[in-house]
């Protein structure tokens, strides 16, 4: 698994700190699906810009080799908030469409008999 990290724009958080905790979270919560994943990138953007808000947009860019390309993203005041909320929601998509669909249990009781 290849992991691209794009450099924070905010100065609260330094660019070394940003890669070493968003490299440790990728791996540690893709690792179920390791062998499926081929390329992740993560771009951490400031919604509003420079004025100051706590908008912080994780955006996701997971490439597999069964799936294709899943682009997620999320929004948070702090940065490793919104990686966390946007891996929560990309293994929860990916392991969604690893698993294979449930069988129907039900069968099908006939007609209606009364007691």
């Amino acid at each position: 698994m290849h992991i691209q990290i794009e450099n924070p724009p905010t100065p609260s958080i330094a660019s070394a700190e940003w890669r070493s905790l968003a490299e440790s979270r990728i791996r540690f919560v893709m690792r179920r699906l390791r062998d499926e994943i081929k390329f992740v990138h993560v771009r951490l953007v400031d919604v509003n810009g420079p004025r100051g808000s706590v908008d912080l947009l994780c955006q996701l860019l997971v490439e597999t080799s069964a799936f294709g390309k899943l682009v997620v993203s999320a929004v948070h005041a702090n940065a490793p908030a919104a990686l966390n909320a946007a891996l929560r929601r990309a293994a929860r998509a990916l392991v969604r469409q690893c698993r294979p669909a449930r069988p129907v249990l039900r069968q099908d009781p006939g007609p209606w008999q009364p007691p």
